[in-house]
């Protein structure tokens, strides 16, 4: 049999430099894995908190286009049930067309958070159902509607919440003049 021998000069690691060789590697992959998590998670977050504030910026968009077209005397701020608002209004003489618009929040399949629907009518007669936003806070401290008898204008608040991150907005809109 034939066995190497080691000459005075040649020597291996000892185990006190492959304990620390090891420890080294584990705090080297701990700091890059978390590096890594870190940017994930904030990749989530960011995603999350744009979600939110695209859904609250829609939801706003929408509501003051009507709002704007509405007649002072149609606004129901305070209808029953799971409606948030009815608009509506009425076209010159002699055509007489009358339009309504009723907001409505409705459950998301999944979650505790809700959809802001809008369903328009012309002359009583549904013409179309859409999703405004969603992720929407049904909480009526979170999304409400009121009318402001002293500047004549609604103001509609709304609250999108996506994971943790929530975003909140106040619109104030006057509807048309002279209406």
């Amino acid at each position: 049999m034939n066995v190497k021998r080691l000459h005075k000069d040649q020597t291996g690691f000892s185990l006190l430099e492959l304990l620390i060789v090891i420890a080294l590697t584990g705090i080297i992959t701990a700091a890059i894995t978390m590096t890594v998590f870190q940017v994930f998670n904030m990749n989530t977050r960011t995603s999350n908190r744009m979600t939110a504030v695209s859904q609250v910026q829609n939801a706003g968009k929408i509501v003051s286009e009507d709002i704007l077209e509405t007649q002072t005397d149609k606004i129901n701020a305070t209808p029953v049930g799971n409606r948030l608002l009815v608009v509506g209004w009425a076209a010159p003489a002699p055509d007489g067309t009358t339009y309504n618009v009723t907001y409505t929040l409705q459950n998301m399949p999944s979650g505790q958070m809700t959809r802001l629907q809008r369903q328009y009518s012309v002359n009583s007669t549904l013409n179309s159902t859409t999703i405004v936003a969603e992720y929407i806070n049904p909480d009526p401290t979170q999304t409400s509607c009121a009318w402001n008898a002293t500047t004549k204008a609604l103001i509609f608040k709304v609250t999108a919440t996506v994971g943790n991150e929530s975003e909140t907005r106040v619109y104030e809109v006057q509807p048309r003049p002279g209406s």
